[in-house]
């Protein structure tokens, strides 16, 4: 099998890659803007490109999975950070989407980036797949549009979104950041802790597009999260303590909204979202309890 990725270098890649080549038989391509650094993070064995241009060929390619887009949360959403982070996305996408569309004999599948943003805010309501009361704000905006082009591919291939909640690993990722002050025992809940944070370790997110690859009859959106969101205080509590440290130093709503502007709401609100079509589907998880993944990360 020849696979096509896009995002290769990025923490989902960088742990994807190696799953898929436990296969001695796929064969694997990545694009890449500084092939140097994907050279030193990538296995030896895997075909680099720096642009899609029309010498590249999808009629030899069997998948192509899409995880590019510039990080959501690294930077204050200036206008300029809003393009950057929808241009990031929905380019590619067009482009992966033009070059399938065009293939005579196009890949099988495509399996493309998105986000639980999708939903926009939504308290405490549980949502599946099927759920429609969607909440327009910039996250909704971008994950609407990236998911609508990526399904202009659907008339000649099998598509798969992945709606991913916040991935925990112990080498990127949110807990990167999270990491420094809980260790000194300097965390704890952002604003009240209500808000639900819908996790899921990076095993999962890994053994599930595997199982999308696979599994021919799944096609259309997917949660990628665990099946048991938790608050945000229950999320820091249960980090604090695999690190053996308190969670005692509350971060209020007003000091992270005045150090990160609008992005600030990815923290402060959230969406309780379950993997209804996955589990459904015969996807089981290995980590579908917060303690247990923090306790296998750390």
């Amino acid at each position: 099998m020849h696979i096509f990725i896009t995002g290769g270098t990025g923490l989902i890649g960088r742990h994807l890659i190696p799953a898929l080549l436990r296969d001695p038989s796929t064969k694997i391509t990545v694009l890449t803007r500084d092939a140097i650094k994907a050279k030193a993070s990538l296995p030896d064995n895997v075909a680099l490109v720096t642009s899609l241009d029309d010498t590249l060929d999808f009629d030899n390619v069997d998948a192509v999975i899409n995880l590019a887009g510039e990080p959501i949360a690294d930077k204050r959403w200036s206008e300029t950070q809003k393009t950057r982070i929808c241009e990031s996305r929905w380019q590619i996408t067009q482009q992966l989407t033009d070059k399938i569309n065009a293939a005579e004999q196009p890949p099988a599948t495509f399996i493309s980036g998105s986000a639980i943003g999708y939903y926009g805010r939504q308290g405490d309501k549980l949502v599946t797949e099927a759920f429609t009361e969607v909440h327009h704000e910039f996250t909704h905006t971008v994950c609407e549009q990236w998911e609508r082009i990526a399904l202009q591919a659907s008339q000649k291939t099998r598509v798969c979104l992945l709606r991913t909640g916040v991935v925990l690993s112990g080498d990127g990722g949110a807990l990167s950041k999270m990491r420094l002050p809980f260790s000194l025992g300097l965390g704890g809940r952002i604003g009240d802790g209500n808000q639900y944070m819908s996790w899921i370790h990076i095993n999962d997110m890994v053994a599930a597009i595997l199982f999308l690859l696979e599994h021919k009859n799944c096609e259309g959106a997917y949660n990628l999260t665990a099946p048991t969101p938790v608050t945000n205080s229950e999320f820091v509590k249960a980090y604090a303590t695999s690190l053996g440290r308190p969670a005692i130093f509350p971060m209020p709503a007003l000091a992270l909204k005045l150090l990160m502007g609008e992005a600030a709401d990815l923290l402060l609100t959230g969406q309780r979202v379950v993997p209804q079509k996955l589990q459904d589907a015969g996807f089981q998880f290995t980590f579908s309890d917060v303690r247990s993944a923090f306790a296998d990360i750390e």
